[in-house]
This record gives structure tokens, C-alpha cells and sequence, in this order.
């Protein structure tokens, strides 16, 4: 099977914040799967247009596919969680978006996750006894939460990819899609 057929028929929900999102963490990840056949839909909070950042200025906007209230987990083979630090700040506060992650530990789906990202994993509680990476920043946090913290570009803990920060966009979309064409992992429900 090339790399072109890796997701053929699968669907990955890349859930953000009406704002906020670093938008190469977005672009990149939704190219890969794109590039492996797979179907990327990008859910929020709110319907219409989400405003992407790169880093602190306004980068592009855009189109919501359904909001998180919509969304069923059932329908999607994979998560992404785009960084930025407004991003996720907003996706925790947000009851729907918190259990829709939640979910995806609870349906032993894979979750991919950079940057900022694992602040909504914290919120919804998946990170106790995982092992993952992140934004330097939330090394703390992560481990106030249970979560055994590492500096790694990329970290793979039985369906759960994680990375720091676009310079590891590369490694970190290899991964998500090996680890989405993979599908279910059965330990992933443990830390929900």
C-alpha cells in the first residue's frame, strides 16, 4: 500500500476554537492526511469560519464542516489537535469539545496532538500515566496531571502522538497517519 492509500476511506475530525489555532499546526497535519487519501473535516465550537494565527498575527480563515455539538465520534477514524495558545485555552471551557475528546480515548481512537493541544486532553482528563510531549510551557501542567513529560520531537504512546512545535510537523504528521491507518488502540482507553 503507498503512502497515498494509507487513510483511503477513513475520516479524521480536526477539532478547534473559533480562533486562536496556529494555523501551519492546521494546514500541515489536515495536507497529510489529504496526501494519504484520508478525509479531514474540521469541527468546532461555532459554525461559519474559524481565524487561523501565525503565531500572534491573523493568518487565513476557515470553513467549519460541523460544530462539536453536531459531530458524532462514531463518524470519525482519528483526531487532531491543533496548537496555539489561544486555541485550546478556548476548546477546554467548551463541555461539548471536552467530551468529544474524551470520546475518542473512550473509543480507543487515535488523538494526535501539538503544541498547546494537551491542555484540552488535561481538561478532559486522558493524560494520567501517558507518556507525551508538548509546548515546553505545559511540561508542568501535564505532569500535575499525571502525565509523564518528555522533550521529544514526537511521541507515540499506544495511539496518542504528540509533538512541541512546528519545527516537528513533519514527524509529527508521519506519525498520525501511521498511527491512524493503525486504528484502535486498545490501551488508549485506560486514561479516560
Amino acid at each position: 500500500m503507498s503512502v497515498a492509500d494509507t487513510l483511503t476511506g477513513r475520516r479524521v475530525a480536526f477539532l478547534v476554537a473559533p480562533e486562536g489555532t496556529e494555523q501551519v499546526e492546521l494546514t500541515e497535519p489536515w495536507k497529510a492526511v489529504e496526501n494519504a487519501g484520508g478525509r479531514p473535516e474540521l469541527i468546532s465550537t461555532k459554525s461559519g469560519d474559524v481565524q487561523a494565527f501565525n503565531h500572534l498575527d491573523k493568518g487565513d480563515t476557515f470553513s467549519v464542516d460541523k460544530t462539536v455539538a453536531e459531530a458524532s465520534v462514531d463518524d470519525y477514524d482519528g483526531l487532531v489537535l491543533p496548537g496555539g495558545v489561544a486555541n485550546p485555552d478556548l476548546l477546554r471551557t467548551d463541555a461539548d469539545a471536552v467530551s468529544f475528546v474524551r470520546e475518542f480515548f473512550t473509543r480507543q481512537k487515535p488523538v494526535a496532538v501539538i503544541c498547546h493541544g494537551p491542555w484540552t486532553l488535561i481538561e478532559a482528563d486522558v493524560v494520567r500515566g501517558r507518556r507525551l510531549t508538548s509546548w515546553p510551557s505545559l511540561r508542568t501542567d501535564l505532569r500535575n496531571a499525571g502525565a509523564e513529560w518528555v522533550d521529544e520531537e514526537v511521541v507515540v504512546d499506544n495511539g496518542l502522538v504528540s509533538s512541541r512545535k512546528p519545527d516537528d510537523l513533519p514527524a509529527f504528521c508521519s506519525k498520525l497517519v501511521e498511527e491512524i491507518a493503525e486504528g484502535k488502540h486498545s490501551k488508549q482507553t485506560a486514561s479516560a
